[in-house]
């Protein structure tokens, strides 16, 4: 039966300070590399092992994987990168502080960004400091300027069924180190989990959680990994 399992960054420097990321790219906090480190050595703790590996491009996805990895001594797995499992991006809201953004424009409009399925936070502005047009790592990469967590299911999906799906019908034992928005995308198709609800769907960092699946990739059981 084909093992998944999903985990989401450790803490990174701007989920410490409240702060809106997307595709911004921010290191882990030493609380994050903490998590990461406990989270491979929970998988190795109980026995779970890997064939294949995925992330994004991200730095702070990159090391919760190889840090986990590290810890497993397993380094050496072969590891996928890929930007379609980056975070969702928060457009206008990149780099603002949480509550300073509820302050200004309202508690209501800020969870409509945040929380609602397929309105996406404002465009940027123009002149943005976090513009990312000049980043080598999306040179001809058609990098969206604002993502509602639709817009990340309609790029995170293809890329599940082209690549990761694959594997995991060929029987291969796969870990995925990405980011809430991106995981939530993956829950939402793995689980079933209606557009309203997935919305709701909290995902904490570094916290591996596992998927066993039947041989068409249907969710046969979902749990934490430190709950069993």
């Amino acid at each position: 039966m084909p093992t998944l399992v999903l985990i989401r960054h450790g803490q990174s420097a701007w989920n410490l300070e409240n702060r809106f990321t997307g595709w911004w790219d921010v290191d882990l906090t030493d609380q994050g590399v903490r998590e990461a480190t406990a989270a491979g050595i929970l998988m190795k703790e109980k026995g779970l092992d890997f064939d294949q590996t995925y992330t994004s491009f991200q730095t702070r996805a990159i090391k919760t994987l190889n840090l986990a990895l590290e810890a497993m001594g397993r380094l050496w797995l072969p590891t996928e990168k890929s930007w379609k499992l980056n975070e969702r991006h928060y457009g206008g809201l990149t780099g603002l502080d949480k509550a300073e953004t509820a302050a200004l424009h309202g508690d209501d409009q800020v969870k409509i960004w945040r929380r609602s399925f397929d309105i996406p936070p404002p465009l940027p502005e123009e002149g943005s400091p976090w513009d990312l047009a000049k980043d080598v790592r999306y040179k001809g990469i058609p990098i969206p300027q604002t993502e509602s967590l639709k817009d990340t299911i309609l790029r995170v999906l293809p890329y599940w069924e082209e690549r990761i799906a694959p594997d995991l019908k060929a029987g291969k034992r796969v870990l995925i180190a990405a980011h809430g928005n991106s995981l939530r995308a993956l829950e939402k198709h793995l689980s079933g989990i209606s557009d309203d609800e997935i919305t709701g769907l909290e995902i904490p960092t570094g916290q591996p959680i596992v998927y066993e699946l039947d041989d068409q990739l249907n969710a046969t059981d979902r749990y934490y990994l430190s709950e069993r």
